[in-house]
């Protein structure tokens, strides 16, 4: 049971911020800017998560990848997503 237990919790600190994911479809960090069904934190939240270390590609690390997206993507290409979300919503 213990096992079992530990598997869940790595799998829920895995996955982090992207369960505010399920349902949409988002294979690039301007989904999340677009997204019409999460609030502009939950989008901040999102992005943010996705720009972190915690998702770096082994051996690139300027490429991230967050489960539930299809291939990674380039850390300029999460900022540039913070930065429009940034312009739209005045932060």
């Amino acid at each position: 049971m213990h096992e079992a237990l530990q598997q869940a919790v790595s799998r829920a600190v895995a996955m982090g911020p992207t369960i505010l994911l399920q349902g949409i479809q988002v294979e690039r960090p301007i989904d999340v800017v677009r997204a019409t069904a999460l609030s502009a934190d939950d989008k901040r939240t999102l992005l943010a998560s996705w720009a972190s270390d915690f998702y770096a590609v082994d051996s690139k690390p300027a490429f991230r990848h967050m489960p539930g997206t299809p291939k990674p993507v380039s850390i300029d290409e999460v900022q540039a997503a913070l930065k429009e979300l940034d312009r739209r919503y005045g932060y």
